[in-house]
């Protein structure tokens, strides 16, 4: 069986580290990573690759700083002759960017077969395109591998039982990633000792809908300065969120540092307080280091941790912000419900494709 995975962020490659740790000596399956380029970094080859111990892409399109149109329909025309090429069993696409609209749209019009990692979420916000790539990669896509319960009632609510494709909840391979990299990153981090502090909250914000406008940017720096006259808020600053604090003179009471690393963004969900973030990423990641967390946003994709209490969506408004962290820092949770399975979602997805691709053979 041949897989092609269709990968342009850094989270999609720590997931298909996930699944090729799983593949790892099957002499059965050949494996084929495609980078589209989206998320062009030039660190990413020495750094990131070599300290994940994930695989080198087989391939990079370098498609990368164009608009969403120009950039998707760039890998959509580049996808197909690979795709064409290759003539895989199977492609897998993970997430929600452009690069996996465009490598399910690649493969559909090839009438190849489409699994998506990560199926079923929902932000119910159209005006992301992150919503967007989510919706139709889920329609076109024949096998959909939900992280989550919900996930799963979301595709079911939309009707999806009735179309001809198969919906599996195996659990959230970014939780196989935490259990693995968990375990290495006390040796490959010393941002806790240097940082001298181990009793903090911690901060992330970089979505444009925040640093790009103003009135929400300063409510929520004003409800960090409140939050920061309790508790020390260390911020590892975005590019975009440094640019905006200097363009606009912004003082603040936080403790900014720079960006940081996968392995030291470990550690420092592991020892903090409280997680404070408009990602998505670190919205899960703060439960699965089992930490209450407030997410700067009108809304989450990841509704089952707002439902159970161990995240607040706030916004932007500095008063609500406040009043959430005083509830939550008191607040004694759980966080031992499983929400994202078992650890062993990369086992799952590569079982299932196995079956997927043994029964293709015997109806043949």
């Amino acid at each position: 069986m041949k897989i092609v995975s269709v990968v342009g962020a850094r989270p999609q490659f720590i997931k298909v580290a996930m699944i090729s740790r799983e593949l790892a000596g099957d002499p059965d399956i050949t494996h084929i990573v495609v980078h589209t380029g989206q998320h062009f970094d030039n660190n990413m080859y020495s750094v990131f690759f070599e300290e994940l111990e994930i695989p080198q892409p087989n391939y990079d399109l370098q498609i990368h700083s164009l608009s969403h149109g120009a950039m998707t329909g760039q890998m959509i025309e580049g996808l197909e002759r690979l795709l064409k090429d290759e003539s895989p069993d199977i492609v897998l696409v993970y997430g929600d960017t452009n690069s996996t609209l465009a490598g399910a749209l690649a493969a559909r019009k090839l009438h190849l077969k489409v699994a998506h990692v990560e199926a079923g979420l929902r932000s119910f916000n159209l005006d992301m395109p992150e919503e967007v790539n989510r919706v139709i990669t889920d329609r076109i896509s024949d096998i959909l591998f939900c992280p989550t319960d919900a996930a799963v009632e979301n595709l079911r609510s939309e009707g999806f039982e009735k179309l001809k494709c198969r919906i599996i909840n195996t659990g959230d391979v970014m939780y196989d990633a935490s259990v693995h990299y968990s375990k290495l990153a006390p040796a490959k981090s010393k941002i806790i000792s240097r940082l001298g502090m181990d009793n903090f909250v911690l901060c992330t914000i970089h979505r444009a809908e925040n640093t790009d406008n103003l009135s929400r940017f300063m409510g929520i720096i004003n409800g960090l300065n409140s939050i920061a006259e309790a508790a020390t808020v260390i911020l590892p600053l975005h590019p975009r969120t440094r640019q905006v604090l200097s363009t606009q003179k912004i003082t603040t009471r936080l403790k900014t540092i720079d960006p940081v690393g996968f392995f030291d963004m470990i550690e420092l969900l592991k020892h903090c307080k409280l997680v404070i973030t408009d990602s998505g990423g670190v919205q899960k990641e703060a439960y699965f280091y089992k930490k209450a967390c407030l997410t700067l946003r009108d809304e989450t994709e990841w509704v089952e941790l707002a439902k159970r209490g161990y995240n607040r969506v706030v916004g932007s408004d500095s008063e609500l912000i406040r009043r959430a962290f005083d509830d939550l820092i008191r607040s004694s949770l759980n966080f031992e419900d499983g929400l994202y399975g078992d650890g062993r979602a990369s086992h799952y997805i590569i079982k299932e494709l196995k079956n997927e691709f043994a029964n293709r053979q015997s109806s043949r």
